[in-house]
């Protein structure tokens, strides 16, 4: 292993979008799985999680699909609260780069991971960090994992890509990358071994 590629919500962090969304449905008596799907749906549809859309527009939508109330800052907050940082995983990025191994995030984001950084100052223990708003393609697309290859000049066999998505772990496999579906910390560092010399 050269290089390893983190995912952010659910790998790096806790899976703030989604805490949030169901935060939100709760405080707005609603069905929380209808939320949580419609959210998801509309961060893609609107191309909030390319760039092409600010958060103003995702969430009038989202408005618009649910009739939820509040300011797009609170909407917002409900979510970036909820992405706590797993410290253990920052201690892992840096055991790894000591190794010798360039370590990056890749995320389906919005500038939302540039605020999160704001609060928690995590950028600076990687070497790269591919955003799909700066990128403008998703690991719905899996020629963004082409694209990450090429900028890191390192072979795919070589990089190993930890994601919580089975759609993304499959889509990297279909492009040569070495794969972990993460689900908890004790599988992860079960199947990490197997990477690791």
């Amino acid at each position: 292993m050269k290089a390893a590629l983190f995912d952010f919500g659910g790998v790096l962090a806790e899976e703030g979008f989604m805490a949030g969304l169901m935060a939100i449905a709760e405080k707005n008596a609603m069905n929380k799985q209808e939320i949580l799907n419609l959210g998801f749906e509309t961060v893609y549809e609107t191309g909030f999680v390319t760039g092409r859309v600010r958060e103003d527009a995702f969430w009038a939508k989202i408005r618009k699909k649910t009739g939820i109330q509040g300011k797009t800052e609170d909407l917002t907050e409900e979510i970036l609260s909820r992405f706590v940082i797993r410290e253990w995983m920052l201690k892992l990025v840096s055991d790894l780069k000591t190794e010798g191994i360039a370590v990056g995030i890749l995320s389906d984001q919005s500038h939302w991971l540039d605020e999160i950084d704001k609060r928690h100052n995590f950028f600076h223990h990687f070497d790269r960090v591919f955003n799909s708003y700066y990128i403008g393609i998703t690991k719905k697309d899996p020629s963004i994992f082409n694209l990450v290859i090429k900028q890191l000049g390192i072979s795919p066999e070589d990089v190993l890509f930890i994601d919580d998505h089975l759609p993304h772990i499959k889509r990297a496999q279909t492009r040569g990358l070495k794969t972990i579906l993460y689900t908890n910390k004790k599988d992860f560092f079960k199947q990490l071994q197997k990477f690791c010399k």
